[in-house]
């Protein structure tokens, strides 16, 4: 399988609280990667230093067969073309209308003239079932279609590869499994590869074809779902044990 993701010896200190110790694991092509771990494990951490967010002082992150550990900032802008980012909280500006907001990276990052811009526009919402929501603004849209709408952004480019931070965060069961299925129908249809940080069981279920597990900084598994699910290791069984339950009650 090909890799698009390959962090090798990881560490990242902020002051002197070492944060990742020794990271390294793979992303594969055509696959959706779930980071999970309890909070303060580092995920949010590790997905900054895959973004180039946060900097590579000790360690390598090959993104789509380039190093960015020390990449130049012009090229580093160049694989922003290539990343989509669907934010936690979304991030759409509210001063904006749904089209416009999706229009954004087109508008900035290509130089296709507006008639086409409107006709990608229009597609990447079809995409996620809110054509309808074109002239609309963000605080008319209910929240499972603030995350759509964000989803549809983050496609806007058709890139290669696609990070979610906490898709599904503050979503009701029935927007949450919309938001899943929506995710693996691009990643099927547009062959996007996934790297998805998230707590929700269900979503974890769902869409993951492989798990990195952390654990105070550490992987200390990695491997496809059915063996994250069957795994003896104490840590990753207290986690789905009892995120289940909490997802019971």
């Amino acid at each position: 399988m090909e890799k698009v993701i390959h962090v090798e010896g990881l560490f990242a200190r902020f002051d002197d609280t070492e944060i990742l110790h020794d990271i390294s694991f793979s992303a594969f092509k055509g696959q959706i990667t779930v980071i999970i771990g309890g909070s303060g494990s580092g995920k949010t951490t590790i997905l900054k230093h895959m973004l180039g967010l946060n900097p590579i002082k000790e360690g390598n992150i090959n993104v789509l067969g380039k190093n960015i550990a020390g990449m130049p900032e012009e090229e580093m802008k160049e694989m922003y073309h290539q990343m989509g980012v669907f934010y936690q909280e979304g991030a759409l500006l509210t001063s904006m209308t749904v089209g416009e907001n999706v229009a954004m990276p087109l508008i900035h990052q290509s130089n296709l003239p507006k008639p086409l811009i409107n006709e990608v526009v229009m597609m990447k919402l079809g995409l996620v079932n809110l054509k309808e929501a074109y002239d609309l603004y963000p605080s008319q849209l209910s929240g499972g279609m603030l995350k759509r709408v964000a989803l549809a952004r983050a496609i806007a480019m058709d890139p290669p590869l696609l990070f979610c931070d906490e898709p599904g965060a503050g979503l009701d069961p029935v927007s949450l499994r919309s938001l899943d299925n929506l995710i693996l129908n691009l990643k099927d249809q547009l062959g996007i590869s996934i790297v998805l940080v998230t707590h929700e069981i269900s979503s974890i279920l769902r869409v993951a074809d492989r798990i990195v597990f952390l654990d105070k900084g550490k992987v200390i598994f990695e491997g496809v779902l059915k063996e994250a699910l069957s795994s003896k290791i104490g840590e990753l069984r207290d986690f789905f044990s009892v995120l289940e339950t909490e997802h019971l009650l």
